[in-house]
């Protein structure tokens, strides 16, 4: 019994080969076209891209309560110190905060840190009305 009679299979994998080039009759290759202004609405609806703007602190935010209200800036910080922490207890034991316009706020999961909490949290806001209120489910008669 010799081995020659064996056949030998090829462990190469074989690659597909390049297409030729045709040969050139000055013509350029066709480009794409430029992709049109409209967008379908599919798209407008679907996730962006979200660029990140400058970080509000809370002295930035008690100034922009003090300047929106007009009452004094020693009597709106105990308010808003409050208001804060009202919000993190909440969001802490798992509540779900409606306030309207702000939005919805629902904790998706948690996870304990050395230094604290992380939280997931989705936020839904509703897109304002710019028709003074006639849409409000507030205003609207029973």
């Amino acid at each position: 019994m010799s081995n020659s009679a064996k056949t030998r299979k090829s462990t190469q994998v074989s690659t597909p080969s390049k297409p030729k080039p045709e040969p050139s009759s000055g013509a350029k290759p066709a480009t794409l076209a430029a992709p049109s202004e409209n967008i379908s609405s599919a798209d407008a609806d679907g996730p962006r891209p979200v660029i990140a703007g400058p970080v509000m602190r809370k002295k930035e935010l008690i100034d922009a309560v003090v300047d929106r209200s007009g009452i004094k800036k020693k009597d709106a910080k105990p308010v808003i110190d409050a208001m804060l922490d009202v919000l993190g207890e909440a969001l802490a034991d798992h509540r779900e905060l409606n306030l309207v316009p702000f939005g919805k706020f629902k904790v998706i999961n948690e996870k304990d840190l050395s230094n604290g909490k992380m939280l997931r949290v989705k936020i839904r806001q509703i897109r304002p009305v710019d028709n003074n209120g006639l849409n409000d489910p507030a205003l609207a008669k029973p």
